[in-house]
């Protein structure tokens, strides 16, 4: 029998053993195929605006998604080689050298390679049309999307997969070096101690905690602006230190006080407790590593949820009007009417007319963020900013007396009622008018192009009574916009494209579409969210994979002790129960730690900054309902493979 030949007999052999790696490839090859292929795929980069962006960001995506899968194979090989040194000790002792070894564990690895990259470019094309329509739908986007296998992409996986196996050959080979023979036939009969309970360092736990919490919520202080970097990994290193000390102090101490209960042994608790004591120095960093993924998923995700929420919902109070431009001549007023008739029907229109003054330097008293705003303003009637809240259907109607004015402005600037002295802006050389109130509520956005999201700054538009108006407007230069809006302006990007061609040939002409902002904002958005969803994905599905390999190893070895309780007289059902209750207590506590940890950082850095999204609450609970529903399936998934492997025959 070759080395060929033992590889795959040991495939067939450790079905279970090889399964959990295997598919941990897999997913790894369909997840960073999905990625690359999304790149190249020609439905998707035609219906994207921005293209450069795109493809930048979902390099940088796969790249990360691929940094992560090596590592985790890299865990999941080097746990693979620990429950194989009796299988490796054998061999060695047989006469096969540690080369041979290593070589026949390189033929298993590129057999499993083989089929996992073929069988998860296979899996990633077909997927690809839904992920893709996942995507376009973040989007709102109506493009349909094929499925794809794009050369490039295929031919990336399989370079980058094909380096994996060679780092993976390379760890196994030195893990079989290393170790000695006395050790690979004793590698499963070390027993750990109980943990010692130091009251010093559950102190230390406590205040690392309790300091990185404080410093999250001091966010605003000088302390993050002048030292940002400093402040931040001082406070990640003393959240993770502060949640191992945790884990390893109290966990023990627990456990400990419960075996010296009274009720220790009534029931199954001495069996379940007493099994924790001797496994729980291994579980600490399990613990702190499943709390800490816990944590930072809940709050990625939950972040750029409501970043993506938040961005939708800014995009249409910052351009409110679907389109709107410099007033053109009939003709071809008529004609723009007409393209937009025959793709998005004019649902209303106004025309409203303003007068250009000279510049203002001094804009402050106005606006918090002056250069955000053009030096000159634009003074309009009231009537005319009613006529436009009337179109809107968003907003309030004013009434202004004489010299009295009104600034609006954008959500930089908070509105404001000025109470007596009233700040007084003087305009056109000679007329000044009382400012009363600063509200925002923008007439004329920001100027927009179908590839960028801002052109210029924003008109400054100063509104005034219609009498005052009707004064001034004999003796100066009038400037005249037309206001529209449309049906389902979110798919506009064509028909305003034209429009701009065409208003644009006019030197100095004002444009400004929701469906430019609308479309680079939900576009970013859109791609960050769906590659942190894709991260979160597979940051679940090496937590799934670190409890599995865990569970195998100590259901494994718990096997015997099993099979003594069965003859002993404990019968499934009761078995059952201690499974249950020794799991629950490897799973929950880093549930809740995780849950707290992340509640704390979405508390100070979204709920308390946002106030204005009614969906913000939602948002953040369903993120973390969708996390615990995702945990217990681990849980109840755990329960029912510890039970399987310690009810096999031990054959060892």
């Amino acid at each position: 029998m070759n080395l060929v030949d033992l590889s795959w007999r040991n495939m067939k052999r450790n079905f279970r053993l090889y399964s959990i790696y295997f598919i941990s490839m897999l997913v790894g090859v369909v997840i960073y195929f999905t990625f690359s292929g999304l790149m190249f795929n020609e439905d998707v980069v035609a219906a994207i605006q921005n293209k450069e962006n795109y493809k930048t960001v979902i390099f940088i995506a796969s790249m990360i998604v691929f940094l992560f899968i090596v590592f985790f194979i890299l865990y999941a090989n080097s746990f693979f080689m620990k429950q194989r040194k009796k299988e490796f000790g054998m061999y060695i002792l047989y006469g096969m050298k540690e080369r041979q070894v290593a070589t026949m564990v390189f033929f298993e690895t590129l057999f499993l390679s083989a089929i996992s990259v073929s069988s998860g470019i296979l899996i990633g094309g077909l997927l690809s049309k839904f992920f893709g329509a996942v995507l376009m739908n973040l989007m709102h986007y109506n493009d349909d999307i094929s499925f794809a296998f794009p050369l490039e992409a295929i031919v990336s996986t399989i370079l980058l997969f094909a380096l994996l196996i060679v780092i993976i050959t390379i760890q196994s080979y030195f893990n079989v070096r290393r170790v000695q023979l006395v050790e690979l036939f004793h590698a499963k009969e070390k027993m750990e101690k109980p943990l010692k309970f130091s009251m010093p360092l559950a102190i230390l736990s406590i205040l690392l905690i309790a300091v990185s919490y404080y410093m999250i919520t001091i966010g605003d202080k000088d302390i993050w602006k002048d030292h940002f970097k400093e402040t931040l990994i001082a406070t990640t290193v003393a959240l993770i230190v502060g949640t191992y000390l945790l884990f390893r102090q109290f966990s023990g101490w627990i456990l400990q006080k419960m075996s010296q209960s009274k009720q220790y042994f009534k029931g199954n608790k001495m069996l379940w407790i007493s099994s924790l004591r001797f496994s729980i120095r291994g579980n600490t960093v399990n613990f702190t590593f499943n709390s800490l993924i816990s944590a930072i998923v809940i709050f990625a995700v939950g972040f750029i949820a409501v970043d993506y929420a938040v961005k939708g919902d800014t995009v249409k109070k910052e351009y409110p009007n679907h389109l709107a431009f410099s007033t053109q001549d009939a003709e071809t007023q008529i004609q723009i009417e007409q393209m937009l008739n025959d793709s998005h029907p004019i649902i209303g229109h106004e025309t409203i007319t303003g007068i250009q003054t000279e510049k203002i330097l001094n804009r402050k008293p106005f606006f918090s963020y002056p250069e955000y705003y053009t030096e000159e303003f634009y003074l309009f009637p009231e009537s005319q900013l009613n006529a436009i809240v009337d179109l809107r259907g968003v907003g309030e109607k004013v009434d202004l007396e004489g010299e009295e004015a009104i600034v609006l402005t954008r959500g930089l600037d908070e509105p404001t009622k000025y109470k007596s002295p009233q700040p007084e802006l003087t305009v056109l050389e000679d007329h000044t008018f009382r400012v009363v109130e600063k509200i925002r509520y923008p007439l004329l956005s920001v100027p927009t192009s179908p590839s960028e999201e801002s052109t210029g700054p924003q008109p400054s538009v100063l509104v005034i009574s219609d009498g005052a108006f009707v004064s001034l407007k004999e003796n100066h230069t009038l400037s005249s916009y037309e206001i529209y809006k449309i049906e389902d302006p979110k798919t506009s990007n064509d028909v305003a494209r034209n429009i701009y061609d065409i208003v644009m040939k006019t030197e100095g002409a004002y444009y400004s579409a929701y469906v430019d902002s609308y479309s680079l904002n939900t576009e970013s958005s859109s791609l960050v969210l769906f590659s942190v969803a894709f991260f979160a994905v597979i940051a679940l599905f090496a937590l799934g994979s670190v409890i599995y390999f865990k569970q195998l190893r100590e259901a494994t070895e718990e096997r015997e002790h099993y099979a003594i309780l069965r003859k002993m007289g404990v019968d499934d059902k009761e078995i059952k129960k201690i499974i249950r209750k020794q799991l629950l207590f490897v799973f929950l506590p880093p549930l809740i730690l995780g849950l707290v940890h992340s509640w704390y950082l979405l508390y100070y850095t979204v709920i308390l900054i946002i106030k204005d999204l009614p969906s913000l609450t939602t948002i953040i609970f369903s993120v973390m309902g969708l996390y615990v529903l995702t945990y217990l399936i681990f849980y109840v998934s755990s329960t029912s493979i510890y039970y399987k492997i310690i009810s096999e025959k031990n054959t060892r």
